[in-house]
């Protein structure tokens, strides 16, 4: 009989395939198959090469995909077939190893890095078992759980690339990591209370610590216990966590809850809540299936879960929360996360109650990592620290997402997504070798890279006013550049948003402008700016592959946020000779092919339904816009970005003197001084610094104002949280319920403003709301109207889309930008569309807000408007910039809101 024929198979595997037990998956597969060969980590891939007989190879092929591991995720393979090596050449057994490292450095990406998951389910039982040797260690993982990408040094993944390579393996530990039977075989991070990592308590005054001796774990009981004194006595403890610090305290202790708010500078925005298992906040909040599973899983993000009912005392007789208002004031939502760690789960479930946990900062600032940055940073907020001398080297925020109609929909993406590749299933059109950075925006910075036909979304990077978040991403772009090689170099496209004043669009423009002829830079790096509107759409468009629906029919795009500069000069003239910038927020794009396709089989020059074809130099994509809110101003410019009370006095001005003077105001008028009302009201008549804009965020902090729910912002979007958390309170048997929403029609707008639809008039909702004011003091006042407002815009959204399918043959609709994160405002418009015979998509693998800006910029090459070369630009006159409202420099920092005002 003659011997089976044999081959070798070579197989580069891209995808969620490393620090997520692929090696020792393959190792198992092709032993059992009697198979030999090498498996080595690669830059971005493994590299799979076996020989034997070419039938257990097929069949190896064949059953791969079916037994990855849970957390690996595995690209389509091309298989490369080659002769069986020579006689005496070929491998014995299966061996594992690595590539030599490539550093990481500043680099914001990894693409051979997987995401950094909570504890497995074996590891807990071992953690929770006394006989266990590594029971109670606070850093048990093993190769399908535990860090990863934020103690990377390098890539590919290994020990040695890890800031565990100072941590060598003790006997036990070493024997189980060279066990191909073993469930630690190759696990990279594995360690124990011998050889692992140590736990140390440190008092903020100072007072003797509480370390770990490395003999078992009675340091690390020890540091837990003091842990929890301190969090028993409402003291204030910094952890060291995951990705960096976080700030833990009491949740059920209201005075503890104040203290951190007034250190941290915090003195609204909702916190988190860490609980040891979902049992302890299924009384206080709606947990679905789906909620729970997502709660459940390696990722560990925080998911905003709806609560029951209302937060306040109703003539219904529904009863206060257990939990103090001062976790999430006027939210309509709980953050919740499991632990993240098995230091997270020891903590959680000694102190036996939910604990507050937010990041360990101070507001606006960085993470912190490291314990004596910690100690420094925090001083005068923490009252002791809890840290380990495993170094973190890659900061990651908490991962943030909702359940919108039972599907997870991220609303930040840190710890536990990144900084694995999209999986989206098209990527933007490139040239082969192309390499293209997006920076995103200024606010929720995360850049994005495309290259090699993969797309990777940073972590949340943070807001780039801070000077530390700004000198990184800085950092990490001009590393991206300079380490190209001088000869042969793939293009590099820098794109960014479109306003110049952006730190993101300036530092791009920076690389651009410093990249050395001598290098042979300046030719292959190049600046594309991207309107901001358009980007925020196109992400959604990226995410769902719906660019190849084009060719078919156009796209609406509804992109809906605070406010973002638009494309074109505003619709009304502004003094000076430099063209008034358009602020929009609330914009209904049309998204179409560039030009009918080109048949071989047609006619020269002739499409076969009769239209030219299209012209190769012709961009792929168009678009255009076709209708919007109508413009109000926002005296003071961008002050009213973080002041509700002058975009609702910029609304009333705009109304006319019966709004202005009308009762219904009263709210809003209180928040200012006599004189400054007055003052603000000649501004906006005589356009002083008054811009007009059509943000629908806007409008959402104007109904704020009116209802007096916030006249002077913590944080962004309080205005618009606190008004769909009013909106919330309303239940199907409340009084009220049913009342229709405000009039908020669509209207012809004046030809100057170039929108063939119209605009959305929300003077008939002004209105109708002031006639509803004042509200009398009572239990769930202004529900009824947030709950009307809302309607009123969705069935306002809903109509702009209805209106402009049938004329350009549209059946699909993009729901972008921050506003969409409201989820009575998305899933109402996500129900109205349907109802309308539309197909509603919004994001829902990365933020709606511009925490995924970078994804549409990458996009943004193929449309029309985004490919011309940058040229230095001209100053935008009453251009938005993010950041401090009162950056511009005849503004100053806003009083606290209770009638002093401050300067207009």
């Amino acid at each position: 009989m003659a011997p089976a024929p044999e081959a070798t198979l070579t197989l580069h595997c891209h995808g969620v395939v490393q620090g997520v037990g692929f090696r020792p998956c393959v190792h198992r597969l092709a032993t059992a198959l009697d198979l030999c060969g090498v498996v080595d980590n690669h830059s971005g891939a493994v590299v799979v090469q076996l020989s034997g007989c070419r039938s257990a190879l097929e069949r190896f092929l064949e059953i791969l995909p079916r037994e990855l591991p849970a957390p690996a995720r595995l690209e389509s393979l091309q298989p490369h077939w080659g002769p069986p090596p020579a006689p005496g050449c070929d491998p014995r057994g299966i061996r594992l190893g690595h590539q030599p490292p490539h550093w990481l450095k500043e680099s914001l990406f990894a693409p051979a890095l997987a995401a950094d998951q909570a504890p497995c389910r074996a590891c807990l039982a071992e953690l929770n078992e006394p006989a266990n040797r590594r029971h109670g260690y606070p850093f048990i993982s093993c190769s399908a759980c535990g860090p990863r990408y934020s103690i990377a040094t390098a890539e590919p993944y290994a020990r040695a690339h890890t800031t565990l390579a100072g941590f060598p393996l003790c006997q036990a530990c070493q024997r189980e990591f060279d066990d191909p039977s073993d469930r630690r075989f190759h696990a990279e991070t594995t360690g124990c209370p011998t050889c692992g990592p140590r736990l140390a308590f440190w008092p903020a005054d100072g007072s003797q610590p509480t370390e770990d001796s490395g003999r078992g774990c009675q340091g690390t009981s020890g540091a837990i216990a003091a842990a929890v004194a301190v969090l028993r006595r409402g003291g204030i403890l910094a952890l060291q966590g995951v990705g960096g610090f976080q700030l833990l305290v009491d949740a059920t202790d209201p005075a503890a809850l104040q203290r951190l708010r007034q250190r941290k500078q915090r003195p609204h925005k909702p916190f988190a809540l860490l609980v040891d298992s979902a049992s302890w906040i299924e009384p206080l909040v709606q947990l679905t299936p789906a909620e729970r599973a997502v709660l459940e899983s390696a990722a560990a993000p925080i998911v905003l879960l709806r609560r029951h009912g209302g937060r306040r005392a109703h003539a219904s007789g529904r009863q206060e929360p257990a939990l103090p208002e001062a976790v999430a004031p006027g939210s309509p939502c709980l953050g919740v996360m499991l632990p993240a760690s098995p230091l997270h789960h020891l903590l959680a479930a000694a102190f036996g109650k939910p604990l507050v946990a937010t990041s360990g900062n101070r507001s606006g600032e960085p993470l912190c990592i490291a314990p004596p940055e910690a100690v420094d940073r925090l001083a005068g907020i923490a009252d002791a620290f809890l840290v380990h001398n495993r170094p973190i080297v890659r900061p990651l925020d908490d991962s943030v997402l909702q359940l919108i109609e039972g599907r997870p929909v991220l609303l930040r993406r840190g710890r536990g997504y990144a900084p694995e590749a999209l999986p989206i299933t098209a990527t933007p059109p490139m040239a082969i070798g192309e390499v293209r950075l997006a920076l995103g925006g200024d606010l929720k910075c995360a850049p994005a890279l495309a290259r090699d036909g993969q797309v990777w979304l940073a972590p949340h990077l943070g807001d780039l006013d801070n000077p530390r978040q700004s000198r990184r991403l800085r950092q990490a772009a001009a590393e991206m550049v300079s380490v190209r090689p001088a000869s042969k170099v793939p293009p590099l496209t820098l794109l960014c948003d479109s306003h110049p004043d952006y730190r993101s669009h300036q530092i791009a423009a920076d690389l651009v402008a410093t990249a050395s002829p001598g290098q042979g830079l300046a030719e292959s790096v190049r600046l594309c700016p991207v309107p901001h509107h358009l980007a925020h759409g196109l992400a959604v468009v990226a995410e769902h592959g719906l660019a190849a629906c084009l060719e078919q029919a156009p796209l609406l795009l509804l992109v809906c946020d605070g406010l973002g500069l638009g494309v074109g000069s505003g619709s009304e003239p502004a003094s000076g000779s430099a063209p008034a910038a358009p602020l929009w927020g609330c914009e209904l794009l049309l998204l179409e092919a560039g030009g009918p396709a080109i048949d071989p089989a047609a006619k020269p020059g002739l499409h076969p339904a009769g239209k030219p074809a299209r012209n190769p130099a012709e961009p792929l994509l168009r678009w255009r816009r076709l209708a919007s809110l109508r413009p109000f101003p926002l005296p003071g410019g961008d002050r009213a970005s973080a002041e509700p009370r002058r975009a609702a006095l910029g609304l009333l001005a705009a109304a006319g003197p019966a709004a202005l003077a009308h009762s219904g105001g009263a709210a809003c008028r209180a928040a200012f001084t006599a004189a400054d009302w007055h003052l603000l009201v000649q501004a906006i008549a005589g356009g002083c610094n008054s811009p007009r804009c059509s943000s629908l965020g806007r409008l959402f902090d104007a109904v704020a104002s009116l209802l007096d729910l916030c006249q002077v912002l913590s944080y962004e979007g309080q205005g618009g949280l606190q008004l769909q958390g009013r909106a919330s309170e309303l239940r199907e048997e409340d009084p009220g319920a049913v009342q229709p929403a405000y009039p908020l029609p669509l209207r012809p707008a004046p030809q100057a403003a170039g929108l063939p639809l119209g605009w959305l008039d929300w003077q008939p909702l002004l209105e109708a709301l002031l006639k509803e004011l004042p509200l009398q003091a009572c239990p769930g006042a202004g529900a009824v109207q947030a709950a009307r407002f809302h309607r009123a815009v969705i069935a306002g959204l809903v109509a702009m889309a209805e209106a402009a399918a049938p004329g350009w043959g549209c059946q699909r609709v993009v729901l972008a930008g921050g506003c969409f994160q409201n989820r009575l405002l998305l899933e109402g418009c996500r129900t109205g569309l349907r109802a309308a015979g539309l197909e509603p998509f919004s994001a829902e693998l990365l933020p709606s807000n511009d925490g995924g800006l970078a994804l549409g910029q990458l996009w943004a090459l193929s449309c029309a408007m985004a490919t011309t070369e940058s040229k230095p630009p001209h100053r935008v006159q009453n251009a938005h910039v993010p950041g401090p409202a009162w950056s511009h420099p005849l503004d100053h920092p806003p009083a606290a809101c209770g009638g002093a005002g401050g300067a207009p």
